[in-house]
């Protein structure tokens, strides 16, 4: 039996790498689950791994990745508002 191993599967493995290995640097005090790079290897693990199920679909998984890069999405946003905030209450 030999192992199928797309392009998609590689693309799908460095998603899980992105989540499992943020949330291990989160636990490890390593990243920050305010800062940028949480959220942004978050979401970009989510895409790797939908763009992997669009090739060989399992609803399951995807459902959870549309939920786990709305909610990223929603991080990079939150972000996005303190680094204003904090610039614009900054002394001219």
């Amino acid at each position: 039996m030999a192992l199928d191993y797309a392009w998609y599967d590689f693309v799908g493995n460095l998603g899980v790498l992105c989540i499992v290995g943020s949330y291990f640097a989160l636990q490890m005090d390593r990243l920050d689950s305010r800062g940028l790079a949480y959220s942004l290897i978050n979401g970009l693990g989510a895409l790797a791994l939908m763009i992997s199920l669009s090739f060989d679909f399992n609803l399951s998984s995807m459902i959870i990745e549309c939920f786990w890069l709305a909610i990223s999405l929603i991080g990079l946003w939150r972000w996005w508002q303190r680094r204003n905030k904090h610039t614009e209450n900054r002394p001219a």
